[in-house]
């Protein structure tokens, strides 16, 4: 076994077609077994060529050399602190100087993205620990520039801790309610859509707190049905069941009020700004600058097709336009979420071009210079060197499966700095001198390590090496890439895994998951493409269960231009369904595929087009499964349907093409899954389409699962999923 890790990974792969291995098992994935170590939580220290992570153990920060690799400083340890104890760390936030932490524990997940926890403040000098607040949780804290004060969130409310008065802690906003008033944090579909937890920033001089507020008022509730359950159990509802009850804007619905505002710290005073905004207009960012008198707010029309960047006085409360940016469709979310503001300059990413390229402006709104210009997107902004004028990025420009780590200089060249095709993703340095590398490709798991900033690599981090080992034991199937060219001249890309001792004279079924939308991608050349993560592991089960397992991403994914992603626009659902049977078409041409045994599935999305697809009349398929899938874009909620489909009064065509309208056209076994809890995809969806496929006289089957939400975990709730998808295909395609 030790001559087999030496060989690279395709070696192993092909070793393991002629050695016997150990059986994989559905609770061997649910339990982590084949998940990759991660170096978790790396924060580069601000103009320095240090970072700090948390330690395995989650007892520890530790302080790490950009130049060497090697721990220079124990920054906290929770066995070693004066005053107050805990016992792990989930989360840290450095404070400006870097003299101190905010050490987050007991964390409370809410949403997505969104989360409770108790906050200590610790001193690394001192190694005293102490509490943000002795009056609970809190949410999002925020540290001020000078390190002296802290904002945060409990309760919708925002609060002020000042810690040259012994943590005095003071209460700025009194108006908040849950599903009535919000300030500093975002609304459910805000946060979601618009990814997003915070809405809150200390001015450049620390003497203003700014932040958005979401008045939710009007907008109307959804309640998902509690019941006691077990892990957790909710013994309040052994009886008799209960509601969790909250605000979703759903498509052509009425959203939130947003507005803006500033507090002053000594004064006390809060004045609205004076942000131009429709009534149905977003915020979907306030952003500090190194400016006192100037923080950038960013609106967004209810069409998502107009942003603007305003800056605002907070003192004036006066706003002036800077930067404007026009879709022909969208803008894209990933765009907004790019943005960078530094001293001098903001950088923005847009498709204005039909690639995803960045645009550099000056702090008045005048264009410097464009970055890129090639037929390819930038899919990730890193970082600007003030000193140097050189903008670090990601970008898809090799082709649309693999990712580089790329610098464009001042005088206009740009090199490529990493040099292994795959999938690179970087953290650079506070100086941008150095930066952790992350690489892998469809076979082999993540490997870090420390590179300077011409690519040349440092120190090697962690490779994962007992990862290796252990797929090569387990006989993970090879994930091998393909093109092909549909009957519309559309070309598209896939992945096979073929099953272990694959014999091409043989026919196999397929098995083919997708997940099909707008800018995404799963069909890329990394350790995490696959269906369920971990080197595509439940992948490798399914083949070893004797099925071909393919992924195609079709029309409207993303990284090949913003054409090919926005062809979907205002019909969601058509292209993709079509791209997904010609892909079962197409398979059925290879002499090693069974035409008459081809299944299909897809979570969230992918359920919604596997439902689709599956509704075509083409009847390709023979069976498949939908989990938590939207089944009318009516019941989706704003900010995501409407960014593709425009409102229900305006695109009525677009929404009345749907899995529920279609559902006397369902051709083949169908398995529906759905959490009660899915406060994202809302139960209602898979009720409805029940009801219509009832209606319809259609067979099926469904299995809901008690209190869990769109992820559906929990116990042993993962695992029983898992065994009914593979279950339902072994006896629906191998009969």
């Amino acid at each position: 076994m030790k001559r087999l890790i030496s060989l690279s990974a395709i070696s192993l792969f092909a070793v393991c077609q002629l050695m016997a291995f150990e059986k994989l098992t559905i609770a061997d994935i649910t339990s982590g077994k084949f998940a990759a170590t991660l170096i978790s939580e790396i924060r580069p220290v601000p103009n320095t060529n240090q970072y700090a992570c948390v330690s395995d153990d989650q007892t520890k920060i530790e302080l790490y050399s950009f130049k060497t690799g090697k721990q220079v400083q124990t920054l906290f340890d929770a066995n070693n602190t004066q005053g107050e104890l805990i016992k792990k760390v989930d989360g840290y936030i450095l404070s400006p100087d870097g003299s101190k932490l905010l050490i987050q524990t007991a964390t409370k997940r809410i949403y997505r993205r969104s989360f409770t926890a108790e906050y200590y403040i610790y001193t690394i000098k001192s190694r005293k620990l102490k509490r943000l607040s002795v009056n609970g949780p809190q949410q999002s804290p925020v540290w001020s520039p000078d390190g002296h004060q802290i904002a945060f969130v409990r309760a919708n409310n925002i609060y002020l801790v000042k810690l040259l008065y012994d943590n005095a802690e003071s209460q700025v906003t009194k108006d908040g309610k849950p599903n009535e008033i919000i300030n500093g944090i975002p609304d459910w579909v805000n946060e979601e859509e618009l990814s997003t937890s915070s809405s809150l920033v200390f001015t450049a001089d620390g003497t203003m707190i700014c932040w958005i507020k979401y008045d939710e008022r009007a907008v109307k509730e959804y309640s998902l049905q509690l019941f006691k359950g077990s892990h957790p159990t909710h013994k309040e509802f052994a009886n008799y069941p209960g509601f969790y009850t909250y605000k979703y804007p759903k498509a052509g619905e009425v959203n939130a009020q947003v507005s803006a505002w500033a507090y002053d710290i000594q004064s006390h005073k809060t004045n609205r700004l004076q942000v131009p905004l429709d009534k149905d207009d977003y915020m979907p960012r306030i952003k500090a600058t190194l400016d006192p008198n100037r923080i950038i707010v960013f609106t967004l029309n209810r069409h998502q097709d107009n942003l603007n960047l305003y800056s605002v006085n907070p003192r004036t409360t006066l706003s002036q336009l800077i930067i404007n940016e026009k879709a022909d469709k969208y803008v894209e979310e990933e765009a907004i979420e790019g943005v960078i503001i530094s001293q001098n300059s903001i950088i923005l990413p847009s498709d204005r071009d039909g690639f995803m390229h960045l645009f550099e402006y000056s702090m008045n709104g005048t264009l410097k210079r464009k970055i890129g210009n090639g037929k390819f997107d930038i899919t990730k902004v890193y970082g600007y060197d003030e000193k140097t004028g050189d903008v670090y990025y990601q970008a898809a420009a090799l082709n649309s499966h693999d990712r580089q780590v790329y610098v464009a200089h001042k005088n206009g060249k740009t090199e490529r700095i990493t040099r292994r095709e795959g999938w690179n993703d970087a953290i650079f340095s506070g100086d941008f001198q150095f930066f952790v590398n992350t690489w892998s490709d469809y076979n082999t798991p993540y490997r870090y390590a420390i590179l300077t900033n011409s690519g040349k690599e440092i120190v090697g981090l962690e490779s994962n090496e007992s990862l290796k080992k252990t797929i090569v034991e387990y006989g993970f199937s090879k994930r091998e890439p393909f093109s092909f060219v549909t009957r519309e001249g559309v070309s598209l890309d896939g992945w096979m895994v073929k099953p272990l001792n694959f014999d091409k004279s043989k026919r196999y079924p397929v098995i083919l998951y997708q997940y099909s939308g707008p800018g995404s991608q799963q069909v890329k050349n990394s350790w995490s493409s696959g269906s369920m993560g971990q080197g595509g592991a439940f992948d490798s089960f399914l083949a070893q269960q004797g099925f071909l397992v393919v992924c195609v991403d079709g029309r409207g994914t993303g990284a090949r231009g913003a054409e090919f992603e926005k062809c979907t626009y205002l019909r969601l659902g058509v292209l993709e369904a079509k791209d997904q049977v010609e892909t079962a078409r197409w398979l059925s041409t290879l002499p090693y595929v069974d035409a008459s045994s081809i299944g299909i599935w897809g979570w969230s999305f992918g359920g919604f087009n596997t439902l689709m697809s599956m509704s075509d009349g083409s009847a390709v398929f023979k069976a498949g499964v939908a989990i938590a899938p939207p089944t009318n874009w009516k019941f989706y909620d704003s900010i995501y349907t409407e960014r593709y489909m425009r409102t229900p009064k305006e695109n009525p065509e677009g929404y009345e093409d749907n899995p529920i309208q279609r559902a006397d056209k369902l051709s083949g076994a169908l398995l529906i899954c759905h959490g009660m809890a899915d406060d994202n995809v809302h139960p209602q969806n898979s009720f409805e389409y029940a009801e219509a496929l009832v209606q319809a006289d259609k067979d099926f089957r469904e299995i809901y699962y008690t209190n869990r939400n769109h992820s559906i975990y929990g116990g042993n709730t993962r695992n029983h999923l898992l065994r009914q998808i593979s279950n339902f295909f072994i006896e629906q395609l191998k009969k």
